[in-house]
């Protein structure tokens, strides 16, 4: 090993916060090494020895956006005739597929729709408190939250108390991709900015919401903005503390014609950047695995690079599809995945809470 990648890895282990001239300088160690000192220091946050999971579901409201960011092949603009919005008993019953299946969590997401109104989404939450009280409602994303502040002009402050009121329980951190702004102006110029993003999420942490915080990686950014979108996650959380896990995947160029001219990132430079995430994020304790975009084996071995945690199951996921992946997971998809790598599967509610410790049950056939 390199004499510098070994003084920064061991001043990572000793307990010393890494830098941003550190975190680019990681990505030329080498992959092993890398591995082994994200895989200690998530031993550390999680000596149980444990990888969770969540039984969950996606709920993709409506495709119709103007936000028109070049990496979705989700979207239809306003008025296209594929363009849709779900009614409230769609909605339903899909969460009623999800409950049937002993699932705990809805995700809630879709485009930026200026034709709905703020009841809409008010009542949406207050009805599936309702129908669904044991359902927690992990939904609409911070470019969402952004849009619906400004349509009916209403500080942040007060959009995420009617939320939390109607029944919202946290956010899921959809909508950061590379948080620099060169890098938003070339591929999301209509998104939130960088400071945007951050000012949301932390007037929801403010306001009593937790969420997740993710990265989308592998289009026009350098290494350097990665490690800056690592940062800037880790300053917020500083202040905070609301940000419950970090899910880092990589862009899938198939199926986006704007973003197809991109290679694929790759599994070493997944592997890589998911072991830096580790490394720089010594104030997040859950790393997931990004088993969905990268596959099932990749989200594998992403365990022994630093994840502690390999997301939900898949019923469907609207978003993705069109872009080419299309993967459905149970629970005992997850277990099996979880124990052939090593790990002890457990499956945990929103707030990481075990429900169930499948440690010590016998391997599934």
């Amino acid at each position: 090993m390199h004499a510098d990648h070994e003084r920064i890895l061991d001043r990572r282990l000793s307990g010393k916060r890494l830098t941003l001239e550190e975190g680019v300088s990681l990505y030329s160690c080498g992959l092993l090494e890398l591995g082994r000192a994200a895989q200690e220091i998530s031993r550390r946050v999680n000596p149980t020895g444990r990888v969770t999971f969540i039984v969950d579901r996606n709920v993709s409201y409506t495709n119709a956006c103007v936000v028109d960011c070049d990496f979705c092949a989700f979207y239809r603009k306003p008025g296209d005739p594929e363009a849709y919005v779900l009614s409230h008993e769609e909605i339903f019953a899909k969460i009623q597929e999800l409950v049937d299946l002993g699932g705990t969590q809805v995700l809630i997401q879709g485009g930026v729709n200026p034709a709905l109104g703020l009841d809409y989404y008010l009542d949406l939450i207050r009805a599936i408190r309702q129908k669904f009280p044991t359902v927690h409602v992990h939904s609409f994303s911070v470019v969402e939250f952004d849009m619906i502040s400004k349509k009916f002009r209403l500080p942040l402050e007060e959009v995420f108390r009617l939320f939390k009121e109607a029944g919202l329980n946290s956010l899921p951190g959809g909508g950061a991709e590379i948080l620099v702004e060169r890098v938003r102006k070339l591929i999301s110029p209509k998104k939130a900015s960088t400071e945007r993003w951050i000012e949301v999420m932390k007037t929801a942490h403010r306001c009593g919401l937790k969420s997740t915080a993710t990265m989308v990686f592998g289009h026009v950014e350098t290494q350097e903005e990665r490690i800056q979108h690592l940062l800037t996650i880790r300053e917020a959380q500083d202040e905070t503390g609301g940000f419950r896990a970090f899910i880092p995947w990589t862009l899938s160029p198939s199926g986006t014609p704007r973003m197809s001219h991109f290679k694929a990132a790759g599994g070493e430079d997944y592997l890589k950047t998911v072991a830096i995430s580790r490394l720089m994020l010594d104030n997040i304790e859950h790393l997931q695995s990004g088993w969905l975009t990268e596959g099932l084996k990749l989200g594998q071995i992403a365990l022994a690079f630093g994840c502690d945690d390999m997301g939900g199951t898949l019923i469907e996921d609207k978003v993705l599809e069109p872009t080419g992946i299309q993967v459905q997971t149970r629970r005992d998809d997850l277990i099996r995945l979880i124990r052939e790598a090593g790990f002890k599967p457990a499956q945990r509610n929103t707030n990481y809470e075990i429900i169930h410790d499948f440690s010590n049950e016998p391997c599934i056939a």
